[in-house]
């Protein structure tokens, strides 16, 4: 199964769509209700400490929309049942001025991307309940749920058209063999028959189908006249991995969409980047690259609301997944394309059009934050309207109202409404309240350390619960994952610094170089210099805290995960006794087979400055001579690794060879290796396990 696609199975090689769709006698039974129960125990309030149990307890909230009128919000939380091993996801409504929220939909199945109808009067979304994924919808009130569309197979997303007569969808078309397509008479042979890359991704492996877009006409809730707009197309549109739809827009009079793809195969794909922005006109069938000239990443297309312009985010150079992500402004008349936000020296990330299609809000990083601007499209002016320790992830703009989704290291994402005037935030749902009153949560600081190149470097220092100053605590140095992404208030569920610090840990994480938020040139200088500046940084940080009268300089640790995993295996060679543990989750340990093993090669190349075998390309001789694995024979501090077995980008022999190596070295050492997981372990009691080795191993070494 591809990760968040689903399959489309044709019936007589024609998709047929009615609302009770083909294969009735087939049709997968509705799941069981999901038993949730959030509530904590007796003994966890007393203890009032965040644990593994209890992060499986929170409820996530997740997509969202606003109302055409602004009024109300519709957003998804998904809640756990850990003995299950499972979840689900539901529906809520609430008033975009706060109050209590409404439940849509039960724990019968998952719903996902809601969205409302033109009228107000109808939410739209993707549910499982019937079996499959496929269309429903429901009254804001609740009432009148029911199925609307019935293919043979799952629906991967969907959008309506503005005035909701179009419908836009996406499923999996299968367009090559396979071995059992080749081979009939070989019914139980399993084998794959590769002759070109790009045969897996992150997390799975291509399977002859691809995510193509269907359009159709949408009337008395029924959906006819579909036709596939990619017939033919070997690639995947929403493009792998994210498969988003919201890379699909609708022009506001519903003639045209407007989508970004990645039109390469095999070879080409997995050594480009370069994704396109592509103008489907509904009438005339044909289609136009409005990107061409731009060799990058041109991602995440939306018309303005009048029509006029059509806005991407853009990345100039090709091969570089962490370029800088500039926002340019494409006029539908002319043909014009301007780069809003050349000399903005950030990445524009999340935006949406303001109704009166002069302005533009947007999420960016900016220090270790994440805050919301607004950009005057006229005057190229852009005004930050947020500020504080937190991140803002997306927003959404209604009829004058402007919603966000905001988390931090101390608080899961939740919805809030800003108020443009003076940035302040009015808190809309209250997803895991119950939680927050009875678990004490640490204090996170900000500090500001001097580099070994004379410049100024943030570093989070997160405080134990009940942190007592004449107490001496061990420390973890906290190596982040990317490269190129920041350390900043992100709440996570595995490498959360919350529970690290309620096990009684200084966390010590900084935005070391190579992060995005502090600059381009910031971000830049780590491509090509893994083992130079950044580790120094690394090492800068943990210093300057360990000085603290409360750090116990001889209890320190270090963790990190996918390049933090590369971080911790080549500090474990060159930290110089400084360190009594590491855990390093999927990382780079041999830079020379990782090369010609991750799946996107583009993003070896570009990093680590070509490949293994460019003898005269003295930047990737640099790289692969300060490999970790050529260092082994100086490591001498316990080690645990961590791995799943279908882990594409960074793959799992990766950690099997630092492992074997370091028991044939006699290095006390443990492996974690996860069958069912991936580069990130998701399954809740795998997570657990996943905690409770990850202190188990840090408390034998620094407790």
């Amino acid at each position: 199964m591809k990760y968040s696609k689903t399959i489309l199975y044709l019936c007589s090689m024609t998709l047929l769509i009615s609302n009770s769709g083909c294969n009735k006698a087939n049709k997968p039974a509705a799941p069981e209700p999901l038993s949730i129960n959030v509530s904590l125990s007796d003994s966890e309030k007393a203890a009032g400490l965040l644990t593994p149990e209890i992060l499986w307890k929170f409820g996530r909230v997740g997509e969202y929309a606003l109302s055409p009128d602004g009024t109300m919000l519709v957003y998804a939380v998904t809640f756990y049942n850990l003995q299950e091993n499972k979840g689900v996801t539901n529906l809520y409504v609430v008033s975009a001025t706060g109050g209590e929220p409404l439940k849509l939909t039960d724990e019968t199945g998952s719903e996902s991307a809601p969205q409302w109808s033109s009228d107000g009067q109808t939410i739209l979304f993707l549910s499982t309940r019937g079996g499959s994924n496929q269309l429903w919808q429901v009254r804001p009130d609740g009432s009148e749920l029911k199925q609307i569309s019935g293919i043979d197979g799952d629906i991967n997303g969907f959008s309506f058209s503005p005035d909701n007569t179009k419908l836009v969808f996406a499923v999996d078309v299968k367009l090559d063999q396979q071995a059992d397509d080749i081979y009939p008479d070989m019914p139980k042979a399993k084998v794959r028959i590769i002759d070109n890359l790009m045969y897996r991704h992150w997390n799975y492996w291509e399977d002859g189908r691809y995510s193509h877009l269907f359009v159709a006409d949408f009337a008395d809730g029924k959906i006819s006249n579909a036709r596939d707009i990619n017939a033919g197309e070997k690639w995947d549109t929403p493009m792998a991995v994210d498969f988003d739809m919201t890379e699909v827009q609708w022009s506001p009079d519903g003639s045209k969409l407007v989508y970004a793809s990645k039109k390469l195969y095999g070879r080409e794909y997995a050594v480009s980047t370069n994704s396109d922005i592509y103008l489907y006109d509904m009438v005339s069938g044909a289609t136009t690259n409005l990107s061409a000239d731009n060799p990058g990443y041109d991602r995440y297309p939306s018309f303005s609301p009048n029509g006029a312009y059509i806005s991407w985010w853009s990345m100039k150079t090709p091969g570089y997944e962490a370029d800088q992500k500039k926002l340019v402004l494409f006029d539908t008349k002319s043909n014009a394309k301007t780069t809003l936000t050349e000399s903005f020296d950030q990445n524009v990330d999340s935006y949406v059009w303001d109704g009166d299609s002069r302005n533009i809000y947007f999420a960016s990083e900016v220090k270790g934050t994440a805050q919301l601007y607004k950009l005057n499209i006229s005057t190229d002016s852009i005004y930050q309207l947020t500020r504080g320790a937190h991140n803002y992830t997306s927003c959404q703009k209604g009829n004058g109202v402007l919603v966000a989704e905001r988390m931090s290291m101390s608080m899961a994402p939740e919805l809030y409404r800003i108020d443009e005037q003076n940035g302040s935030a009015q808190q809309l749902t209250f997803t895991n309240k119950q939680i927050y009153e009875s678990i004490k949560m640490g204090e996170v600081r900000e500090r500001w350390v001097k580099t070994t190149d004379g410049k100024e470097m943030l570093v989070w220092v997160i405080l134990p619960p009940n942190f007592d100053e004449t107490k001496k605590y061990p420390a973890l140095l906290f190596c982040q994952g990317g490269p190129q992404s920041t350390v900043g208030q992100f709440w996570s569920y595995r490498w959360n610094f919350q529970i690290m610090a309620a096990n009684g840990y200084v966390v010590v994480a900084p935005n070391r170089r190579g992060v995005p938020s502090f600059g381009q040139e910031w971000t830049r200088q780590i491509s090509g210099d893994y083992s130079g500046q950044n580790i120094d940084d690394y090492l800068s940080a943990i210093d300057d805290v360990k000085k603290e009268p409360w750090v116990d300089a001889n209890r320190l640790g270090c963790v990190g995960a996918s390049y933090g995993g590369y971080s911790v295996f080549y500090l474990a060679s060159h930290h110089q006794k400084r360190f009594k543990a590491f855990i390093a989750h999927c990382g780079m340990y041999n830079l020379e087979s990782f090369y010609a093993q991750t799946e996107e090669t583009f993003f070896a190349h570009f990093d680590l400055g070509g490949a293994p075998w460019e003898g005269n390309n003295p930047v990737a001789r640099r790289s692969y001579a300060n490999s970790p694995h050529k260092f082994v024979q100086n490591w001498d501090t316990p080690i645990m690794i961590i791995t799943g077995e279908h882990d594409y980008r960074i793959p799992y022999t990766q950690s099997i060879e630092a492992f074997n190596a370091a028991q044939l070295r006699g290095i006390p050492s443990k492996l974690l290796f996860f069958p069912e997981e991936t580069h990130f372990v998701t399954k809740p009691q795998n997570s657990v396990i996943w905690q409770r080795e990850f202190f188990a191993w840090l408390d034998r070494w620094l407790k």
